[in-house]
């Protein structure tokens, strides 16, 4: 029974994989920039319905193990592999960080319009010191990060596992408080980053909360070159 369930729970989470990264090209030959994140916008909003529905299936599947004493150490198992991944949701203690682009009263002549907004290499370099100082679970705009998920930049906008964000950008993290703080605070790339908040007045703003609330990680988990060994 317990094989079934590990088996049946292994199938659902590979079609839900599946719903959310069909085949399809990423690299199309034109179009605009605007109607590219239009279009994949649109797709991802599709995939994800999609991965919802079957992942309320998982979820089924699972209640009815919890109800079932012969497998409920498959049933913990599994569940703790979730909230490693991600796949469940967070409540805790935590830090709130908001990044922001200078006001437009700081494009003086002179200064490079790059050095006035937030860029990928921003938002990573806070959150890899969040990760660092002991984060246990951390969102951007609301969506959950994991080891696999993409923050590329397209012009001025962030895009995020397929979804395009703009500013102010907000990175929440739950863990250990301390330890975040005097990471962001000893962190090379954040340093460097305040130098432009006080020279270009960039925005941010770091909070400390003590209820956090970061929901489980909705995209694709599929692999699609690695293959776990027996």
């Amino acid at each position: 029974m317990a094989v079934l369930l590990v088996c049946s729970v292994a199938g659902l989470t590979a079609a839900a994989a599946h719903a959310t990264s069909d085949g399809e090209d990423l690299r199309p030959a034109g179009g605009d920039i605007a109607s590219l994140v239009s279009d994949r916008t649109l797709r991802v909003e599709q995939r994800q319905q999609q991965a919802d529905d079957l992942q309320r299936e998982i979820d089924d599947v699972l209640d009815a193990a919890d109800r079932s004493s012969g497998i409920d150490a498959v049933t913990r198992q599994l569940r703790s592999l979730r909230d490693v991944a991600g796949l469940s949701t967070a409540r805790g203690p935590g830090l709130r960080v908001t990044l922001d682009d200078a006001p437009r009263t700081a494009a003086t002549s002179g200064v490079d319009p790059n050095y006035l907004v937030v860029h990928q290499q921003d938002l990573q370099a806070f959150v890899n010191a969040l990760w660092a100082g002991g984060a246990e679970a951390v969102s951007l705009q609301g969506q959950r990060l994991v080891s696999t998920t993409a923050i590329v930049c397209v012009g001025s906008t962030v895009i995020i596992d397929g979804r395009p964000y703009s500013p102010p950008y907000v990175v929440e993290a739950i863990g250990d408080r301390p330890g975040m703080t005097y990471s962001l605070g000893t962190s090379p790339e954040v340093v460097n980053y305040e130098r432009y908040v006080t020279k270009y007045r960039l925005g941010m703003k770091v909070e400390s909360s003590d209820d956090l609330v970061i929901g489980p990680y909705t995209g694709t988990t599929a692999l699609q070159h690695a293959r776990p060994l027996a």
